[in-house]
């Protein structure tokens, strides 16, 4: 792992300049290191709230577009629980499984005023970078022959949630079985999140078509950190 962690197997910035390279950002952007930003204490998690979980399969869907109004922070902090909070403390363990508990699968939420990176542990937001990144993770792909333009109001999810899994984290197994172990831990928690929004009401869908190597600069991810899945959460439009 390079640089210092947050929290364990959380990289944290070095060097500043390789990345206005890479994303083409001037010397004079507003985008800076994480120290910069504060950590978001979260709420206890309401985990009474929300349809039955029959209801939520019923109704789950993949959501298009999103109103641009910003998730309240308890909205936030349950959505973040149940992707994977720790749901049993006394044996490390939380909502979504990971193969030989090695809690591979980190999820990082873009924000208008910066990066973060969610600590089950402690269930609080650990700043990673300052500066809006929403719109550069997004894969830019021209229109299939006959398809109608993109309607230029459109608005995008004001989370832009990315899950990412680390192959080191697990003790052993070949890179191959790594690399897949951490896609199957990675929808298991895609679907903690698709579900949690069907049941309270919020919009999502499980999307792979983001700029991956862009995300991988932001980040500044090593080889063994996979970018699996990007989840646009907000509220209906």
């Amino acid at each position: 792992m390079g640089g210092t962690a947050a929290h364990e197997g959380i990289p944290m910035k070095r060097s500043m300049l390789s990345l206005l390279v890479v994303l083409g950002v001037s010397s004079t952007s507003t985008a800076a290191v994480g120290q910069e930003l504060g950590v978001v204490r979260l709420n206890p998690p309401d985990t009474a709230r929300g349809h039955p979980f029959m209801t939520a399969v019923a109704i789950r869907a993949s959501a298009t577009a999103w109103s641009d109004r910003n998730l309240s922070l308890q909205d936030l902090s349950d959505l973040l629980w149940a992707a994977n909070g720790l749901n049993r403390p006394d044996e490390n363990k939380t909502t979504a499984s990971s193969a030989m508990n090695a809690h591979d699968v980190d999820i990082y939420v873009f924000r208008q005023e910066g990066v973060f990176v969610y600590d089950y542990r402690n269930h609080e937001l650990d700043p990673v970078r300052s500066g809006d990144f929403r719109s550069a993770i997004l894969m830019r792909r021209p229109p299939r022959p006959g398809a109608t333009p993109e309607d230029p109001s459109r608005i995008e999810a004001p989370i832009q949630i990315v899950l990412v899994s680390d192959a080191s984290r697990f003790r052993s197994g070949t890179d191959e079985l790594k690399y897949e172990w951490g896609a199957i831990d990675t929808g298991i928690m895609s679907q903690n999140i698709s579900l949690f929004c069907a049941a309270t009401g919020l919009k999502t869908r499980p999307r792979a078509s983001v700029d991956k190597d862009k995300i991988k600069a932001i980040l500044e991810l090593n080889e063994t950190q996979h970018v699996f899945l990007n989840h646009p959460v907000g509220y209906a439009r």
